[in-house]
């Protein structure tokens, strides 16, 4: 069955050349004016991919991502005219997978969607290892893309749980800001350090939500950040 792609797109010039591009790789396109539209296609369809007008006629785009994030676990492409860096980090700190400024040519987007879609293809587990126990009191669920601490379920957006993840496989272990960039990250070049910053300060939040009295990420001022050994 084709993946299923949702344009969420106000201009039909533009909406009709990514529909095209799309359909002619294989996609099965969906297109929707506005972002009302998009999130009953999304209530009522399953969607692989969002591709997101950031200037829609009844929401702003960033807004609309913040209400997918909150009920659709989908990875989404922003496209708009706006090009400056603080609108590029605010749609990938909201949870944006990329980040597409126009004019951008077709085979270009259609490149990022199969780099986002294998991307997020290759997080999924086999079914015969649904459940990886990686060492308690931390657990990842690699099926449900869930990590639990103490058995409890931690709330993570999309790039706190890789983050997370990438840590836990190697505890001890002492990654830079670019490293965790370049692996978690789809767009690394679009990014800032800050970012990493600004996800390991949640998930520390998080963290001690559940283990108020262990400092599980720790900081190693100038070089970056590890997972606390864990026995």
């Amino acid at each position: 069955m084709p993946e299923q792609i949702l344009i969420v797109e106000d201009e039909p010039s533009i909406a009709d050349n990514i529909v095209y591009a799309l359909s002619t790789e294989g996609y099965q396109a969906h297109w929707r004016a506005s972002g009302g539209e998009g999130l009953s296609v999304l209530a009522a369809t399953p969607v692989d991919l969002v591709i997101l007008d950031v200037g829609l006629p009844d929401m702003n785009g960033f807004e609309l991502a913040r209400q997918i994030r909150q009920h659709f676990d989908v990875p989404i492409i922003f496209v708009t005219a706006r090009g400056e860096e603080v609108d590029r980090v605010v749609g990938l700190e909201i949870g944006g997978d990329d980040y597409v400024v126009k004019p951008f040519s077709p085979r270009e987007l259609t490149a990022r969607v199969r780099a986002v879609l294998r991307r997020v293809s290759g997080r999924t587990a086999p079914a015969s290892a649904t459940c990886e126990p990686v060492a308690p009191p931390l657990q990842v669920d690699e099926s449900r893309r869930q990590i639990t601490l103490h058995g409890h379920p931690l709330e993570l957006s999309r790039y706190e749980y890789l983050l997370l993840r990438m840590l836990i496989r190697n505890p001890g272990r002492v990654y830079s800001r670019d490293q965790l960039m370049d692996q978690v990250w789809d767009s690394p070049d679009m990014s800032l350090e800050r970012t990493v910053d600004t996800h390991v300060k949640t998930l520390r939040q998080k963290l001690r939500a559940w283990s108020p009295d262990e400092e599980w990420i720790l900081t190693h001022r100038g070089v970056g950040y590890s997972l606390k050994a864990m026995l």
